[in-house]
């Protein structure tokens, strides 16, 4: 499983997130991104790509209500039918 660094612009504070899917919407990239815990109930995040510079890419957190329910159902729709994912 693919693991990526997402540092707060606001505190520089940096968190590893686990790509569960990825998708692109519009000729945007999405990604659906947990805590990475294998057992039990962990925290899942939409990130969007934002722009790249070099050999990083910068993504943030969707927090527009219209953009995250429909990637919610893009990604609910993409994930394995073992696999529950709610947001």
């Amino acid at each position: 499983m693919e693991k990526i660094v997402f540092t707060d612009p606001d505190t520089g504070e940096k968190a590893e997130f686990a790509v569960e899917e990825e998708t692109r919407l519009n000729g945007t990239r999405y990604l659906l991104v947990s805590e990475g815990a294998e057992t039990g109930d962990c925290e899942a995040y939409i990130l969007k790509e934002v722009g790249t510079q070099e050999e990083e890419i910068f993504y943030q957190m969707v927090d527009d209500d219209v953009e995250f329910a429909a990637l919610a159902k893009v990604f609910s729709e993409l994930a394995d039918e073992d696999t529950l994912v709610t947001f």
